[in-house]
């Protein structure tokens, strides 16, 4: 029998024979749509369409996804359109075909671009029809088995990122034989010479634990059977990148890995689970820390399960899978049990609502997203299989990655809470917001109504909606901050040139857009706030296509910081102005206005370029704190440091930040303090030179960038 026949008697077994008839014609449209082409290994093209459509029958997929696998390259590799198609086999079949094809008639700058937006479209069609991913994964399942005829650095490539995409997501959807079977295979050509070496361990290991294995197994069923307990006994052995993991993470050669064989009892309802467990456990002693009880708290991918390890005979550890006969068939198939078990069963709408909610969050990051590999950083981030379950205030379960922090836990609960959050308690105590959760951990966040989210939340979240709405936010807000910051340069620059701020009409701004290429006067205003343009050109630009005149300036030409400008205008680290310093700006592209003290050594390293340096002062009424740098040289004696932040504390200022250094009998302290102004620092400072011990203090104002 041919690989096609085979295919038509296993969709016959489950599909209507109407719908077997238009399988058939599928299959002779894709015939004839790939004559004459071959893969790398020398088989007729159609070989692989068919396989991939067989590794969907046992899924039990319709005929419309079965179709859609058997048509899925035509639009890329032949002529035909994805109108034929929608006209031949349906609308439904078309779309499928077209989530499918990959986007090769762009042209991308490089391959990454164009791999991730591969990537992004894949994932906006499987968002409208699940089927499509189901589709890609055997598509992706069968070139894996077929990579041998490769080139090594393609093999490389496609391994690695079936490894690190493909693979979690069969994972992440429940997938597990696909999941298993694409993770050992991206192992065997990532890893070629590892994977032959633990492959004939497992054969030796396999051979030496026979008999072992056979005794647990004998001496489960029948505690088992002891304790009138109908169930399904079997004994599985884990896939090897899991074993190999197990060693990596753990440090262990192939010998110490124990638990290479698990065992899984199968029971007919939900009770009879803990009624097993307790029996198992009376059997065999649990391990301390070693249970987990997934039938209560179910895996995001739908996964339900207890899962217990034992001290079984000789010292071995036994892990053991303890479910329901329905939550194998969830725990096997995943989301694609929908099409494979059609019940209405709790279960399953429970698994298709999580998988549809996930989704969501992926097009919220697509729509969020600078670009596609932006995106693609996402989808990694949000892949991850490990998990921590955690509880609201008012008792709620949420699942979050592991290593999870509060500020994830905000973003979860809504987009809003996560912009406000300001602190966090967990169990009751407050937290700092990078906290890492842990399992049972009850979380609640503080929020604050002018709060916003802070760029160095991105070093430490692991959610990929946090990630995307923090540099969401993050990008609005800057825009919109170097617009303001940009039209007040602009006024300074019209000002100098002695026209009255905003001298330029409608129409010139209409000409001048259309001279540049730029579609609003935003744009402009934003890359003059961001030092993409320079203040005094676009000036003289706008004076160029605009009426000339002899104004009078309005204005001094001098910029005034508010210290509210946001990202927009930034302080300098490096001398750390506060009011009352006479200040300079200085315009970097990306960077927007950067203030520096007049005397800042690092300023004078490189002051050329006069038409990026601006005039600027203080605004009147700022009142904000500013962080000041502040060495003191101390006598090497008891209770020192804590007469030193009470002083401070006294004058009213905050400790952001101390360390020291040793020298001898005396200690350096290096403090970055809060102040409001120069007085504020001067009284400060007054306060510490009170203290005996303080030998000398001073202002730093050449630190490091």
């Amino acid at each position: 029998m041919t690989d096609a026949e085979i295919l038509i008697e296993e969709v016959a077994a489950y599909l209507k024979p109407k719908d077997v008839e238009h399988v058939r014609e599928a299959l002779e449209y894709g015939e004839a749509a790939h004559l004459g082409q071959f893969r790398k290994s020398g088989e007729p093209y159609i070989s692989h369409p068919i396989a991939v459509a067989r590794i969907l029958t046992p899924l039990h997929l319709d005929v419309q996804a079965i179709i859609a696998a058997l048509l899925h390259d035509v639009i890329e590799d032949t002529d035909i359109t994805m109108e034929q198609i929608a006209e031949k086999f349906g609308k439904p079949v078309a779309q499928l075909v077209d989530g499918l094809s990959k986007l090769d008639k762009i042209e991308f700058e490089t391959r990454e671009d164009a791999e991730a937006e591969n990537f992004r479209k894949m994932l906006l069609a499987m968002a409208r029809d699940v089927r499509v991913i189901l589709i890609k994964l055997a598509d992706r399942l069968h070139n894996m088995r077929t990579l041998g005829s490769m080139t090594a650095e393609k093999t490389e490539r496609i391994a690695r990122e079936t490894m690190d995409v493909y693979a979690p997501i069969a994972n992440r959807l429940g997938l597990n034989a696909i999941f298993q079977e694409l993770d050992d295979l991206s192992f065997r050509y990532l890893h070629p010479n590892r994977y032959a070496v633990l492959t004939k361990a497992l054969k030796v290991a396999r051979g030496n634990r026979r008999e072992v294995v056979g005794k647990i197994l004998d001496a489960i069923r029948q505690r088992l059977t002891e304790q009138h307990i109908q169930a399904d006994v079997q004994g599985r052995e884990k896939h090897l990148h899991s074993i190999y993991r197990k060693m990596q993470t753990k440090s262990l050669a192939f010998s110490q890995v124990l638990d290479i064989y698990g065992f899984r009892v199968l029971v007919d309802d939900v009770a009879s689970c803990y009624v097993a467990l307790g029996a198992l456990h009376g059997l065999y002693k649990p391990i301390p820390g070693k249970f987990k009880d997934y039938i209560a708290i179910p895996k995001a991918n739908g996964y339900q399960s207890l899962h217990t390890t034992l001290f079984g005979p000789f010292g071995t550890p036994i892990e053991v899978q303890i479910r329901t006969h329905e939550m194998h068939k969830i725990a096997d198939a995943g989301v694609a049990s929908h099409w494979l078990y059609k019940t209405p069963d709790a279960p399953f709408n429970d698994l298709h609502k999580k998988t549809h909610q996930w989704l969501q969050s992926l097009l919220e990051s697509l729509s969020q997203s600078g670009d596609s590999v932006e995106f693609l950083e996402h989808l990694k981030v949000d892949l991850f299989p490990d998990e921590v379950y955690v509880f609201t205030p008012k008792g709620k379960i949420m699942a979050l990655p592991r290593g999870a922090t509060a500020v994830d836990f905000a973003y979860n609960v809504h987009t809003d809470i996560g912009n406000r959050c300001v602190a966090a308690q967990v169990n009751f105590e407050l937290v700092p917001l990078r906290t890492e959760l842990s399992n049972g951990d009850r979380v609640e966040i503080i929020t604050a109504p002018h709060a916003k989210p802070n760029p160095a939340w991105l070093s430490y979240v692991v959610t990929s909606k946090a990630r995307s709405e923090i540099r969401h936010f993050l990008r609005t807000a800057h825009f919109s901050e170097a617009i303001q910051l940009g039209e007040r340069l602009l006024n300074q620059a019209l000002s100098s040139l002695g026209l009255k701020s905003w001298a330029a009409d409608e129409a010139s701004w209409n000409r001048f857009l259309k001279e540049i290429g730029v579609k609003s006067r935003d744009e402009v205003l934003a890359d003059i706030g961001l030092g993409r343009r320079l203040n005094m050109v676009v000036a003289r630009q706008l004076m160029r296509v605009g009426e000339e005149g002899g104004h009078e300036a309005t204005s001094s030409g001098v910029v005034t910081i508010q210290g509210t400008e946001g990202m927009a205008v930034q302080f300098a680290k490096c001398c750390r102005p506060i009011p009352g310093d006479p200040i300079i700006g200085v315009i970097k592209s990306g960077q927007g206005l950067v203030v520096h003290t007049h005397d800042c050594p690092t300023l004078r390293k490189g002051r050329s370029g006069v038409d990026k340096w601006l005039d600027v002062a203080w605004d009147r009424n700022i009142n904000r704190p500013f962080e000041v740098s502040v060495k003191l040289l101390v006598a090497n004696q008891r209770g020192v440091l804590a007469k030193v932040a009470a002083a401070i504390a006294e004058a009213e200022s905050n400790i952001e930040n101390v360390n020291f250094t040793n020298e001898g009998d005396y200690t350096c302290l290096h403090f970055t303090l809060q102040v409001s102004n120069r007085l504020h620092l001067a009284n400060v400072m007054r306060s510490l030179r009170k203290i005996p011990e303080v030998v000398r203090i001073s202002r730093v104002k050449n630190l490091p960038t």
